[in-house]
């Protein structure tokens, strides 16, 4: 497994950190091959893929799907662990399962214990205050490595205020959180956000919505894409299917959809699947 250390000192070095969302072990050797310096398993993403929502997965299932990424990439995978999987010990199982798994990260909301399905419609419940203290500070202490980060989020921005999310912000990070998450609404709260709380930040949306240069100047180093890739994936892929019950085919060239092929079995790393068996069974002319 490789070190976490790099990664977890360019967090707390404040350097800007993009990570887009990935679902498989293909999407992590993608992102890893273009020169990402992190990625981002998310809760809701995984859910959607399972056509279920994030509030029904387990730790299990999220563990699992983190070893199969970490297995086949060397980017740093933060790993979605939602509101911990329960209370403060059920997120210290989560901490213990996601960290052997090979994640570079975890993240921790405080919405309640079992989550909600309609927080993907912006309808969220936040647990008291010292339920997520508590959670935090036992996840701190679950983690056998202390390069393994933990980030605590807040969703009280939008479902109390933005006051009540620098105050429960600054309750997390006392508790032993590395990285905070908080969603302001707005630039001034963005530049009020840093002040107050200093960094390591992390900041949750779509690539572009916002000047990552002017995130990182206010300590919000961390930006984590939870969807895009997923979404044009989903829509690339309606639209070939589409095309193809209508026409009989995907609209794009045999050429091109050929190119795409070989350049898939390269992505997923068969040149060396290829080169054990040249050399054990395989002919190598063959």
């Amino acid at each position: 497994m490789p070190s976490r250390q790099p990664f977890a000192q360019r967090i707390r070095d404040g350097e800007t950190t993009s990570a887009p969302v990935c679902l498989d072990p293909l999407t992590g050797r993608l992102i890893e091959s273009l020169g990402f310096s992190a990625a981002y398993l998310s809760g809701g993403g995984f859910g959607f893929q399972l056509a279920v929502s994030e509030a029904l997965l387990t730790t299990t299932e999220i563990a699992a799907l983190t070893r199969q990424i970490t297995a086949r990439s060397n980017v740093p995978l933060i790993v979605d662990g939602g509101v911990g999987f329960g209370d403060a010990l059920h997120a210290t199982r989560a901490i213990r399962e996601i960290e052997a798994a090979g994640g570079a990260a975890i993240e921790i909301e405080d919405q309640v214990a079992p989550k909600r399905a309609h927080h993907h419609k912006g309808v969220e419940f936040l647990e008291p205050l010292e339920v997520m203290v508590d959670k935090v500070r036992e996840a701190a202490a679950a983690r056998t490595d202390p390069d393994f980060l933990i980030i605590a989020r807040t969703g009280a921005v939008r479902n109390e205020s933005f006051e009540r999310a620098i105050e429960r912000s600054l309750a997390y990070r006392e508790a032993g959180a590395d990285v905070l998450m908080l969603f302001p609404s707005d630039e001034d709260q963005i530049a009020e956000a840093g002040r107050r709380l200093g960094g390591p930040l992390a900041i949750m949306g779509a690539a572009g919505r916002q000047d990552p240069d002017q995130l990182t100047a206010h300590g919000f180093n961390l930006q984590i894409d939870p969807f895009t890739g997923q979404v044009v994936a989903f829509g690339a892929v309606r639209e070939a299917y589409r095309a193809i019950a209508e026409r009989g085919d995907s609209g794009r060239p045999l050429d091109e959809l050929m190119q795409l092929y070989r350049d898939l079995q390269d992505a997923a790393g068969m040149d060396e699947l290829y080169a054990i068996e040249e050399r054990t069974t395989v002919p190598p002319d063959a």
